[in-house]
């Protein structure tokens, strides 16, 4: 079990990598970005980019307008 920050709340999850943590909150097929550590995260660098305890993750939820 690992404890992590996501949008600054503390969880605890089960997930190795960013992919995995998408799954678990249900955003697949959704428009969002990924910080990890202040550090933006390609969608293509999700299964290769792994989570360990006390990281801090941002998801920034695209919103459309016009």
């Amino acid at each position: 079990m690992k404890h992590i920050f996501i949008n600054g709340e503390a969880k605890q999850i089960t997930c190795l990598n960013i992919s995995q943590l998408i799954e678990e909150l249900n955003m697949e097929g959704k428009r969002f970005a990924i910080e990890l550590n202040q550090i933006i995260i390609p969608k293509s660098n999700f299964k290769q980019t792994l989570i360990a305890d006390q990281d801090r993750i941002e998801i920034i939820h695209a919103v459309g307008g016009g």
